[in-house]
């Protein structure tokens, strides 16, 4: 009896593996979607299609894309925290999410308790444009002196409140000591429209959004806040080089698996984000819309995660930034 105990024991332990085991082979099975918190056309979707397109043909079934802007990027993140932990939802955050626990006393999901850390995507810089035909300046140097002479009637358009663009735009303001009117939208798609059309005066926009429309002249690049000067835009210089020495504003775009999506889904999905990256359809991608191609683990991301929660919280702090 013992010993019949012992084999079906053995032998339900072995069936418990191969099952589990077999999930891991099959997924996935049917498609999978990416919440993406801003609408189309921003630095968030800019860099999640393409990647989403590289993984469908990696895995044979369809990634889709679900825009769900709103609050900032935190409608999104709501939604997608809320999904079942099935392996079937990821959610592609950004800096803004970094920025968010520092700003808004009431979130309706916590991005390190709710999501996992997958894979860093891209780490584009900040880029400050202006549409030249409201404001007729050359570089930064002059922009700010423009700025000054016309205090408080310079307005910028940003992703919404609380968002990279909106702190990027505020930090920009301490350090020049300029009066700049802040103008949220939904997301930076809507606003890059209306920078291009002429409605709002400047951006500080993440480069991935922005490159087309500098490389087709659209608005101009007055710097990068990145130490180095981006790939593909070897004429844009630093803010250091243009006059401002101490701005340097990066922003990232990260993929996050549901709290509770299987270990071997997340590893599977980290492992396809890094062959996908290499892949030379992104890396061209990527060299276009002026990031570089982030190479760290993932458990590396989510220490970056949390120190960039830290140093966000430093600048939301000395700019005095609440939102209810």
């Amino acid at each position: 009896m013992m010993f019949k105990h012992a084999f079906f024991l053995a032998a339900g332990l072995a069936i418990s593996s191969f099952s589990g085991l077999c999930a891991a082979d099959t997924w996935p099975s049917r498609p999978v979607t990416i919440v993406v918190p801003f609408p189309a056309g921003g630095g968030t979707d800019a860099f999640a299609r393409p990647l989403a397109a590289q993984l469908t043909k990696q895995l044979g079934k369809t990634i889709i894309i679900d825009n769900r802007g709103g609050a900032g990027g935190n409608l999104g993140a709501g939604v997608a925290a809320k999904a079942a932990p099935d392996g079937y939802t990821f959610f592609m955050g950004g800096a803004h999410h970094a920025i968010a626990p520092s700003i808004y006393p009431k979130l309706d999901y916590d991005i390190q308790k709710d999501f996992i850390p997958v894979a860093l995507v891209a780490t584009p810089p900040q880029v400050i444009v202006v549409n030249p035909q409201r404001v007729p300046v050359k570089d930064l140097a002059s922009f700010i002196e423009y700025a000054n002479k016309n205090a408080g009637k310079v307005n910028f358009g940003s992703a919404g409140n609380g968002t990279s663009h909106h702190l990027a735009g505020e930090l920009f303001k301490i350090q020049t000591k300029t009066a700049l009117t802040h103008i949220p939208y939904r997301g930076a798609g809507p606003a890059l429209q209306d920078l291009v059309a002429g409605q709002v005066d400047m951006m500080f926009d993440g480069l991935g959004s922005s490159a087309s429309h500098i490389k087709a002249g659209r608005i101009k690049a007055l710097a990068v806040a990145s130490a180095k000067r981006a790939p593909g835009f070897p004429d844009v210089p630093t803010a250091a080089e243009a006059g401002v020495p101490d701005y340097v504003v990066s922003t990232w775009y990260g993929l996050f698996a549901v709290k509770g999506t299987p270990p071997d889904v997340v590893e599977r999905m980290a492992a396809e984000v890094k062959k996908a990256l290499a892949s030379p359809e992104l890396q061209a991608n990527w060299q276009n819309a002026g990031s570089e191609t982030p190479t760290l683990s993932k458990g590396e991301f989510g220490a970056m995660l949390a120190s960039e929660i830290a140093r966000w919280r430093t600048v939301v702090k000395a700019a005095n930034v609440k939102i209810d």
